[in-house]
């Protein structure tokens, strides 16, 4: 299948998302096209991508002045220490705002590089080369960044665009499946949210993907990272319809903060968990039927995915989740603000539903019943 490309298109900024398979070649040619007075490179790298990708990034790269740094992430370092570290090891090579950062790994790299080169001299030049199925179909799309703090996930952060986003399917050939499976809990989010004959494609599709068929895998990342612009360049700093993209995660970011970022639960799991946890909780409020729930139980059943929310048929584990749900960043007062589901393809508007702590208890008899 040949490579696919997207255009990202908003009143402030343009850039490419290419997807395909061994797309290093093109690195060099763009580069040269988007950053034309770039002289020095900065190449964050998350410790675990092989050093076969590296070596291949040197010998493209070859004609820059290359500085390779590695990055051991996870939650705990998606925080305002690394960004310190990298940005003092910018500033003591003498990058200026025309070089180039560019981030290999997953979303936490990801986030936490662009934040790094959205603070740098006030913006630097920024690629992303997504490593994650995860972070190819989510969080390198849309200009989000961001850091962690004792307080919630993703709470500091900015919005800075990318110059290039590189999604190359030849770094997923080394991930294990629950990697896999934290990444299709994304897309099949974005179907759920928007786009009813993507979700019926999924149903047959699902366990190609998850083994990993490259055709399969170029449509579904296409077809996920089309659906996320469709909503970004709508809202682009996330003011209001942008929010619908998080469906399922406020409870996911919840039993991530729960477990304080385990790797037991990855986010793809705590967000396959709360889209069922917000389902339910959109039938208790008669905003959708329970045959809506149904469909996505058996998509779950089908492809072995009923473990991520089995634990949460027990009242006791849903009201541990309540204490944090209070950092949500679509809160806005006091109450939780939920993004709710109509039907496949369709959820209600951020703060259409917005239930107090209080009230949330009373239901969560309800919602561990479904």
């Amino acid at each position: 299948m040949k490579n696919q490309e997207i255009r990202f298109n908003d009143s402030c900024q343009r850039y490419s998302i290419i997807i395909g398979n061994n797309l290093f070649g093109v690195l060099q040619k763009k580069i040269r096209l988007i950053c034309p007075n770039t002289k020095q490179i900065a190449i964050i790298y998350d410790s675990k991508v092989p050093s076969k990708f590296r070596d291949a990034l040197k010998s493209k790269l070859r004609n820059y002045k290359i500085t390779f740094l590695k990055f051991n992430a996870n939650e705990k370092t998606k925080s305002l220490k690394s960004v310190e570290f990298y940005m003092n090891k910018l500033l003591q090579g003498n990058f200026n705002r025309s070089d180039l950062v560019i981030a290999v790994g997953g979303g936490i790299v990801g986030d936490t590089v662009g934040f790094v080169a959205s603070i740098f001299k006030r913006g630097i030049n920024f690629i992303n080369l997504p490593t994650t199925l995860l972070a190819q179909v989510d969080s390198a799309i849309g200009g989000k960044t961001g850091i962690n703090s004792i307080y919630g996930k993703n709470l500091i952060g900015s919005f800075y665009q990318p110059k290039l986003v590189l999604s190359d399917t030849s770094f997923l050939n080394s991930l294990p499946k629950k990697e896999m499976i934290c990444g299709y809990a994304e897309i099949l989010k974005h179907s759920i949210i928007k786009d009813l004959d993507f979700f019926k494609w999924l149903k047959k599709n699902t366990k190609k993907i998850l083994s990993k068929n490259k055709k399969k895998l170029i449509h579904a990342i296409k077809k996920s990272c089309e659906i996320k612009i469709f909503f970004v360049n709508k809202d682009v700093n996330e003011k209001g319809i942008r929010m619908m993209l998080n469906f399922g995660h406020t409870f996911a970011h919840a039993i991530e903060a729960k477990n304080k970022f385990s790797k037991k639960t990855t986010h793809g799991e705590a967000v396959l968990s709360g889209m069922i946890l917000a389902t339910r909780l959109s039938v208790i409020k008669k905003v959708c039927s329970s045959s809506v729930l149904n469909q996505l139980k058996e998509i779950y059943k089908n492809n072995s995915l009923s473990y991520t929310f089995k634990n949460f048929s027990n009242v006791n584990k849903i009201n541990s989740l309540i204490p944090y749900l209070k950092n949500d960043k679509k809160n806005n007062d006091d109450k939780i603000n939920f993004i709710l589901l109509k039907r496949i393809g369709k959820t209600t508007l951020p703060n259409k539903f917005k239930i107090s702590i209080s009230k949330l208890k009373k239901l969560s008899k309800f919602i561990a019943r479904y």
